[in-house]
């Protein structure tokens, strides 16, 4: 039996984890799961840790490694752990599971992307069966898209993984990041999205681009980085940037505007919440962007404007009402005077 000597009481951090979590996986599910990833065996201790808690994002987020990876000199980061099954975007076979980063972003088929990181992409936790074949137990590596899918080794299976998971505390560059993320928000070229968006608003805000870096300089300043949640100054950060999104485009539906189904576009010319403030695509790179994001935060800040009649859904979709735009840019100003 796994994890017998191991306390998995506070493993999970559930206010991270919608995005992931499942209902707790049946026999049956498990079958139907390994068949649709290719005859790859499930380790058994992934299978007992499912059991107990299907997916999601632990609270300690950092590996350790013996060699530079594209996160960092001397470890890698996860954001979360895959749960087995269909339905939640970082499921095994959910929108964004290992058969989407296999086809759509050409993962090498060595077995099960098992965890995503913060890079939103562009760097895989695997589970490694080149050794072991599809039945064996296999080992848990680091595969980097940026460097020609460099494989890096973690751990000889998916326990040892877990237990030697640690808090990031343990490399802490929190004063640099902070350093480095004001740099980014205060010089940083926007998105060519936010760059019309900005004309178009001329008449109404003028001095936009310089309050929007305001009130990204306060959340960095707040938090240390530059990260959007549920808290106050994220939250005007969503209003504004969906009013800006609404200066020329309709949202026909909360989807269509994170353009989430798109998230690897090379064009700017959909508009959407991603291209504009969260990934910077290779053909024309910004600065100024989170680099990753918790849909479930934005769908929560969705929710809530409709619920409270804020954004109502018309003829060609959902638009802010007047008197929810007037107070949106009166909330902007008043948080960025100075």
């Amino acid at each position: 039996m796994a994890f017998e000597d191991f306390d998995l009481s506070d493993f999970w951090d559930d206010d991270y984890s919608q995005d992931y979590v499942e209902a707790y996986p049946s026999d049956e599910l498990i079958s139907s799961i390994e068949e649709e990833i290719g005859g790859y065996k499930l380790p058994a201790s992934y299978i007992e840790l499912m059991r107990l808690h299907n997916g999601g994002t632990p609270t300690k987020t950092d590996f350790p490694t013996n060699e530079p990876t594209g996160w960092a000199e001397d470890h890698i980061a996860i954001t979360g752990i895959m749960s087995i099954g269909r339905k939640k975007i970082y499921s095994l076979c959910g929108e964004l599971g290992n058969n989407f980063m296999k086809e759509e972003w050409g993962y090498p088929d060595i077995g099960i992307c098992i965890a995503d990181t913060p890079s939103a992409g562009h760097e895989m936790i695997m589970l490694d069966y080149r050794k072991c074949g599809k039945r064996g137990e296999p080992e848990v590596v680091y595969v980097d898209q940026e460097d020609d899918y460099r494989i890096v080794f973690l751990a000889k299976n998916f326990e040892e993984f877990i237990k030697g998971l640690v808090d990031e505390e343990v490399f802490d560059t929190s004063e640099e990041d902070k350093l480095n993320d004001l740099e980014k928000v205060r010089e940083g070229g926007f998105s060519p999205i936010l760059l019309k968006a900005f004309e178009i608003v001329k008449p109404i805000l003028p001095d936009a681009p310089q309050r929007l870096r305001k009130l990204a300089e306060l959340i960095v300043e707040e938090k240390g980085h530059f990260s959007l949640h549920s808290d106050e100054l994220s939250t005007l950060m969503y209003d504004v940037i969906f009013w800006l999104y609404s200066s020329y485009n309709t949202a026909k539906n909360f989807d269509y505007y994170t353009n989430n189904k798109r998230l690897f576009e090379t064009s700017y010319d959909l508009p959407s919440y991603e291209l504009m403030i969260v990934f910077s695509i290779c053909d024309n790179p910004y600065e100024f962007c989170t680099g990753g994001y918790a849909r479930g935060f934005v769908e929560d800040w969705w929710n809530e404007r409709v619920n409270s009649g804020e954004l109502k859904e018309g003829a060609d979709g959902f638009r802010l009402t007047p008197a929810a735009e007037a107070k949106i840019v009166a909330a902007f100003k008043s948080k960025t005077d100075n």
